[in-house]
């Protein structure tokens, strides 16, 4: 039994990049979805897709690389099943001055930090990427 599938995620996309991978499955969840969606259109990744195989769904990334580096050069997981991460509105946080992004739940759904302060809403922080 999994206990952090999100951690999970970020693990199995920090190896695969570090291993010069091309591509990368995962088990597919609406959650990981969604975040691999920000960061499709952040542009820290490639094609996102759900592909089923063996009657199980799973989601296939293609990672993105400039040159030789990865596109994402640190994922870390914030908010952790043992000790949970929230912020206000007015308390967002900032990724390496603005350059990187960080996800939040909030009540209208994921989001990165930037648009959840020009909507003005807080939640709780789910990683951060740059």
């Amino acid at each position: 039994m999994m206990t952090d599938p999100i951690a999970d995620m970020l693990t199995r996309l920090r190896n695969a990049q570090n291993s010069r991978l091309g591509k990368v499955e995962m088990p597919y969840s609406k959650l990981k979805k969604a975040v691999l969606d920000i960061l499709q259109a952040e542009s820290y990744l490639g094609k996102v897709e759900v592909v089923e195989a063996d009657g199980k769904k799973k989601i296939a990334v293609d990672l993105k690389y400039d040159g030789k580096q990865p596109a994402i050069r640190s994922i870390t997981r914030e908010s952790k099943p043992g000790r949970r991460v929230y912020c206000k509105k007015g308390e967002l946080p900032q990724v390496l001055n603005g350059y990187g992004i960080a996800i939040l739940s909030t009540p209208k759904g994921l989001m990165t930090n930037k648009t959840a302060k020009s909507v003005g809403l807080g939640g709780e922080i789910i990683c951060s990427v740059y």
